[in-house]
């Protein structure tokens, strides 16, 4: 259950990334993978630190999950936006 709830915060990043046009680009499988990707390691993450767990939902995971994938993707977008811009 507890990885359900990491995926839906992937889900949740993604969706909310989405409607934020600076950097957006018109494939957004590669979006969707890294924020699935690092919701997940955060997720494994707040198994380790004790809140939240594989079979078991927390809302402190889920909020962990859920920032861990919109850090990620802003770091996408931000890495995009830089090398645009060393080419002109």
């Amino acid at each position: 259950m507890g990885a359900a709830v990491w995926t839906a915060s992937a889900l949740s990043a993604f969706f909310v990334a989405r409607i934020i046009p600076v950097g957006r680009r018109s494939r957004w499988i590669a979006e969707l993978g890294v924020a699935i990707a690092a919701a997940w390691i955060c997720g494994v993450a707040a198994t380790a630190l004790d809140f939240g767990g594989w079979r078991e939902p927390d809302w402190r995971a889920a909020l962990f999950a859920l920032f861990g994938g919109l850090t990620a993707l802003a770091l996408l977008r931000a890495a995009r936006l830089s090398l645009l811009s060393l080419r002109r």
